[in-house]
């Protein structure tokens, strides 16, 4: 399916990133990965066959440029890209109680979960437009369209303009072969999903298939955005929510 497609995948050490480089991996894609610093399961990546070494970029969205720079450093290495998955983000506090720590979340949530999101994607639309076509898959969120809890109004609000930005972009671009999606995740099983006990017990009584998503879920459809099968799913977002927020 993913046969002689290069996908960079942002985010790509754990949770669905790494069930994404998996799957994609596994379909014939190469894959370069990208994740904020050094880490054991970056390592884990290339000990399991998964990404080369020189095909692993580290790049902190927190800094200004990073998405720029991940961007131009993922096509020097492999200057026949076809698609980016944007997956990497921070779920951060931002209360309304706490004037400092409502700064710090609201500051680091856009730095990372739109600006570096946005400056990749504007840097894709330029080169695939150049190279006559590619796809950009934006990964968003549930709370991008119903909200969150009071102290993530930031990571609701970064996922909001996620969707916007990947509406946006597939208009205009679409006649150029350039390709844009995003996937609305409920809570999949990664370190942002509730852990202790009794949250977890409210969060599955919100999800009428009774579970949250695996990782796996998440990376087998992009996969298929990725591999161009149906390309008139262009400008699309799709839910994957157990049924939970039902548009």
């Amino acid at each position: 399916m993913l046969n002689n497609k290069t996908i960079l995948i942002t985010g790509a050490s754990r949770g669905i990133g790494r069930a994404s480089v998996e799957i994609c991996k596994q379909n014939g894609a190469r894959i370069l990965a990208h994740a904020s610093g050094p880490s054991a399961p970056c390592e884990a990546l290339i000990a399991d066959g998964l990404v080369e070494r020189d095909d692993l970029i580290l790049e902190d969205f927190s800094q200004k440029g990073a998405g720029t720079r991940l961007f131009e450093r993922a096509i020097a290495q492999a200057p026949d890209l076809d698609c980016v998955v944007n997956n990497a983000g921070v779920y951060l506090a931002s209360p309304v109680d706490d004037a400092k720590a409502w700064d710090e979340g609201w500051a680091q949530t856009m730095n990372v979960n739109v600006h570096a999101v946005a400056d990749i994607c504007r840097a894709a639309i330029t080169y695939f437009s150049a190279k006559g076509g590619g796809s950009v898959v934006n990964i968003a969120s549930r709370a991008g369209h119903r909200g969150d809890g009071p102290d993530h109004s930031a990571y609701a609000a970064s996922k909001g303009a996620i969707l916007a930005m990947t509406k946006t972009f597939a208009r205009a671009y679409a006649g150029e072969g350039v390709l844009f999606y995003a996937i609305a995740p409920g809570w999949v099983e990664t370190r942002m999903a509730p852990q202790d006990i009794e949250n977890r017990k409210l969060a599955i009584r919100d999800i009428p298939l009774g579970k949250v998503a695996n990782p796996a879920e998440v990376g087998a459809l992009i996969a298929f955005l990725a591999s161009g099968q149906c390309p008139s799913l262009i400008g699309a977002t799709l839910d994957v929510n157990g049924a939970s927020y039902v548009r």
